[in-house]
């Protein structure tokens, strides 16, 4: 008996150590790393899928971006050449110069000289008399008259400008309506649409300085025939009122006699 137990006890550990050296099997483990595996491997072709897709999408929104800027353009790229000019018009100073101005500037020695070009006849600034004397004009009531000549030159030059503009402002507007009726883009027609716009509202304005300039000179004319009328109504108040000092002196100085005359009988 103590034989046997000997050889068990001497047989145990080296069983052990033999069995420490095989290879250990297990289906189960190795079915559930084929399983985790195969899973990972879905996930990666799933996220493989999402972004093909996201590529598939983002290329999609960059040719309908494409065929966006196809038909409606890029406004930055659009240069209209008529813009400069109709830009510098716009800001240039108006060639009218208000009533104010054309009052100041009035000259009476310069209304007595002015036959505009030979269509009026010249005052002179002196006359002579029968006698042979000569008279010197003084310039100050010529006044009135040089500032509706000045108003009238006003209007004159307002209006040669203006003429000048216009011409050049329609050829702008038909040059501008060709290029809109040849516009690929949405972009283009846009720009030019604006520009066309301003270019009406460029040409109605010359027509608001011509009318400016014509109604100062028709302000001012109104002026000088309302002082006019104002002179001959204080030239008659005044003439009324020598005439009727005249004759009160006159009655005062010659009494009518209110008895018969009586004469010498001798």
């Amino acid at each position: 008996m103590k034989k046997l137990i000997t050889i068990i006890a001497v047989a145990l550990p080296l069983a052990f150590s033999a069995r420490a050296q095989w290879i250990v099997y297990d289906p189960t483990m190795n079915v559930q790393q084929i399983l985790d595996e195969a899973e990972s491997i879905a996930k990666y072709v799933t996220m493989i899928d999402n972004q093909v897709q996201q590529i598939d999408t983002l290329t999609s929104q960059l040719s309908e971006f494409k065929n966006y800027e196809s038909l409606f353009g890029n406004p930055s790229q659009v240069v209209l050449s008529m813009v400069p000019t109709l830009d510098s018009d716009l800001q240039s100073l108006e060639p009218g110069l208000n009533l104010e101005n054309l009052v100041a500037a009035a000259d009476g020695s310069a209304a007595m000289t002015y036959n505009d070009g030979g269509i009026y006849a010249t005052v002179g600034v002196s006359f002579q008399t029968p006698g042979g004397q000569t008279i010197q004009r003084p310039a100050d009531p010529y006044k009135p008259f040089a500032a509706v000549i000045n108003s009238a030159s006003n209007y004159v030059a307002v209006a040669d400008n203006a003429a000048k503009r216009r011409a050049a402002i329609k050829d702008q507007i038909a040059q501008t309506t060709q290029q809109l009726q040849n516009a690929t883009t949405d972009a283009q027609v846009q720009k030019l649409q604006g520009v066309l716009t301003s270019l009406n509202g460029d040409l109605a304005s010359t027509d608001d300085e011509l009318n400016q300039a014509a109604s100062s000179a028709m302000v001012q004319d109104i002026q000088n025939r309302n002082d006019q009328q104002k002179q001959i109504q204080a030239l008659t108040e005044q003439q009324n009122a020598e005439f009727t000092e005249a004759v009160s002196n006159y009655a005062t100085k010659f009494q009518l006699l209110n008895q018969p005359v009586a004469f010498p009988t001798q």
